[in-house]
């Protein structure tokens, strides 16, 4: 299947509109987004351009704007939700795409956990307008309410999106039983890390930086897998035959709660805090530990690092002291003493956090760590 030609992306100037429409989303103004967004279109006379080259960057600004604490929570999720209705509102203009498709069918999901469904559904989007027959499972979806319905549908592929690396070893697990199921994966999103190393590392068929570059691999096609017996995690991932990843990612609970006891003795200010900020702090610790576990799962010590030196901006962009990330690695590998491989990815980051070129704080409001 050929797509019919499309501008190049830089043919309509889209700065003055992505402007406009980073201003209506920042202010939560949803009819003047759509306003820019149908405005756009009509210049530009292509729908695919207006939801890669206009949307896609708005929304990557959101999130980048939200890490710089320069946007809230509520106005991080106010701004998405005005996307995913604007990109509804483009969706259904007349003439756009055909009402019955006739092209291959695709399902398109996000793994189970994945909450961010944007990058997914403008994957899904732009395959409609390419003439294909989408079925948009959307945020979420549990493995095997996505293999009921492979077998119901019978797609020629299937688009597993996840922003989150954390959702890695549940992304495999997906991958593992499409395939089982004779249908072949393409990944896609953040989580999947940089040139899309994990993607492959956990077998997919294919993977894409984008929305245009999956439905570019879509086009040229996937090799439907062949008949695959019993089929285990470590025939992947032999690494994991020690044990690391399933024992950190089975204590968590516990490894957090003795951090958090011992942190109190290695930073003085936890000892001052609320209630409200120690739950935080939990919660913090919590999330550096899943992305160890992670790390474990996929034998990438730089996995975790990239998270560590992520976090340390968060806490400096909200006041908070990123300094106490040092004695909460170290009680970690205190705990993990007898784990070789979780010892040199929480040393490698350690290592990093050192040699970080702190940010400059940002001015607002503090969000405790």
């Amino acid at each position: 299947m050929t797509p019919p030609p499309r501008p190049h992306p830089d043919a309509v100037p889209l700065g003055p509109a992505r402007e406009h429409l980073w201003s209506a989303v920042r202010q939560g103004d949803e009819r003047r987004a759509a306003a820019v967004v149908l405005d756009a279109l009509e210049s530009s006379g292509d729908a695919e351009t207006v939801l890669l080259d206009l949307i896609a960057p708005v929304q990557e600004r959101v999130g980048t704007e939200w890490a710089a604490n320069r946007l809230t929570v509520a106005q991080e999720h106010t701004a998405t939700a005005i996307h995913e209705r604007v990109m509804a509102v483009l969706a259904h203009q007349p003439g756009l795409r055909d009402e019955t498709p006739s092209g291959p069918r695709v399902t398109v999901a996000c793994v189970d956990g994945e909450w961010h469904a944007l990058p997914a559904r403008l994957l899904a989007e732009v395959l409609r307008l390419r003439g294909w027959r989408v079925d948009f499972l959307g945020a979420h979806v549990p493995t095997p309410h996505l293999i009921a319905h492979l077998h119901q549908t019978g797609p020629r592929a299937v688009a597993l999106s996840s922003s989150i690396p954390t959702h890695l070893p549940t992304a495999h697990t997906a991958i593992t039983a499409c395939q089982a199921a004779g249908v072949p994966v393409i990944a896609g999103g953040a989580a999947f890390g940089p040139g899309g190393r994990y993607a492959r590392s956990l077998g997919a068929d294919g993977w894409a930086p984008d929305a245009r570059g999956a439905a570019a691999v879509l086009e040229r096609g996937l090799d439907r897998p062949g008949p695959r017996g019993v089929h285990q995690t470590v025939d992947d991932l032999p690494h994991l035959a020690d044990q690391e990843y399933t024992i950190v990612a089975e204590t968590t609970h516990q490894l957090v709660k003795q951090t958090l006891a011992d942190l109190e003795d290695r930073f003085e200010p936890l000892r001052g805090y609320t209630e409200r900020q120690r739950r935080h702090t939990a919660e913090d610790l919590a999330h550096i530990v899943e992305y160890l576990a992670t790390s474990l799962y996929v034998a990438d010590e730089e996995l975790f690092t990239r998270f560590i030196l992520w976090t340390a901006d968060i806490l400096t962009a909200r006041r908070v002291p990123a300094r106490s990330l040092d004695p909460a690695l170290d009680l970690l590998a205190l705990q993990l003493k007898d784990f070789p491989r979780a010892c040199r990815t929480l040393a490698h980051a350690r290592e990093a956090l050192g040699d970080r070129t702190p940010l400059p704080k940002t001015p607002g409001p503090g969000k405790p760590a």
